[in-house]
């Protein structure tokens, strides 16, 4: 009997400051389908928690080296990916620096919370960022 799970992905929510004072949040608008703006994230490599995914993709798809400070949450809605059945464990986490665009980051933008574009969010980011923003 083959034996099925969902993939185990991590996003984190980084807020970017300079020095005392919040610059954002940070989002990746993605290269691959689907396309639109993403929190930053991927899936844990067998051996590593997730906790090192998280920081790990961080610095892959932002280039920031993230403190995670908080767990917002697990997501696990079947079609969350429109791909495949993943399970998302989401941290708070905050960075200084300069973004850069790697792994599968088309581009990093950061947004100061009234300025989120919701509806360019994929997956179900719109209702993780609700839930952070404490709309959710």
């Amino acid at each position: 009997m083959e034996v099925r799970t969902p993939l185990l992905a991590t996003d984190v929510i980084v807020r970017l400051w300079e020095g005392d004072s919040f610059r954002g949040i940070v989002l990746i608008e993605r290269k691959n389908p689907p396309e639109g703006l993403a929190l930053p994230g991927g899936f844990v490599e067998v051996g590593e928690s997730v906790e090192e995914a998280a920081v790990r993709e961080m610095r892959e798809e932002t280039g920031l080296e993230v403190k995670l400070s908080k767990l917002l949450g697990v997501f696990s809605k079947p079609d969350r990916d429109p791909r495949f059945h993943v399970v998302s464990v989401v941290f708070i986490g905050d960075s200084e620096g300069e973004p850069k665009a790697g792994s599968d980051a088309k581009e990093v933008k950061v947004f100061k919370l009234e300025d989120i574009p919701l509806e360019r969010l994929v997956f179900d980011h719109r209702d993780i960022i609700l839930r952070f923003l404490g709309r959710g």
